[in-house]
């Protein structure tokens, strides 16, 4: 990339390419050998809890004696390029390039069941399951619901399917802009 022997100078290697003239002459550190056995110690750990964040890796190397700060854990899992896994916020995104529908309530008074419908999706209390249910909004009866350790479309479509064989098409449905709501085969 940058060539020290060339006859153009480093820094205008260095504006060629767009980039600092700092990045050129970076060398990056060894890690430490203690650090090395450490991340060891986090990756055996992450192996056998996936779901444990600094916090509780750090209390896990107390258990076993190790008097360790969670930042420095947290610099090391990063660059171990770990992470915990867990339930994640933010199940109402849309996906991209899904379409983007106007919404349909508003200054709508809803005077007879049947009129309009509501469907989500919210996270359980405990651990990767999903519910969707599909609510009638004057009578707040719950018309289908089904339970998925995945958030994934195909739930959604057959607690759909299963309130529309068992009751009249609302004139409304109301869902939020998420991916298992504007994607093609839920609004096919």
């Amino acid at each position: 990339m940058i060539d020290p022997e060339h006859d153009l100078p480093i820094k205008r290697q260095a504006e060629a390419l767009e980039i600092s003239r700092s990045t050129v002459y970076y060398q990056p550190r060894q890690v430490s050998q203690s650090d090395l056995w450490l991340m060891r110690q986090i990756d055996e750990l992450h192996l056998n809890y996936p779901f444990a964040g600094s916090r509780m890796l750090r209390d896990l190397l107390r258990q076993q004696g190790l008097e360790v700060g969670r930042r420095h854990i947290r610099s090391l899992i990063l660059r171990m390029a770990i992470e915990a896994i867990y339930r994640r916020p933010n199940t109402s995104k849309p996906g991209p390039g899904h379409r983007i529908y106007p919404y349909l309530l508003r200054d709508v008074a809803i005077t007879r069941s049947d009129l309009v419908w509501a469907m989500d999706i919210t996270p359980m209390a405990r651990g990767f399951v999903y519910l969707v249910a599909v609510v009638d909004w004057l009578s707040r009866r719950v018309l289908a619901w089904k339970l998925s350790i995945t958030m994934e479309t195909a739930f959604c479509i057959e607690a759909l399917d299963e309130s529309l064989s068992m009751n009249e098409k609302p004139e409304i449905f109301n869902t939020d802009q998420g991916a298992q709501f504007t994607s093609e085969a839920f609004t096919g």
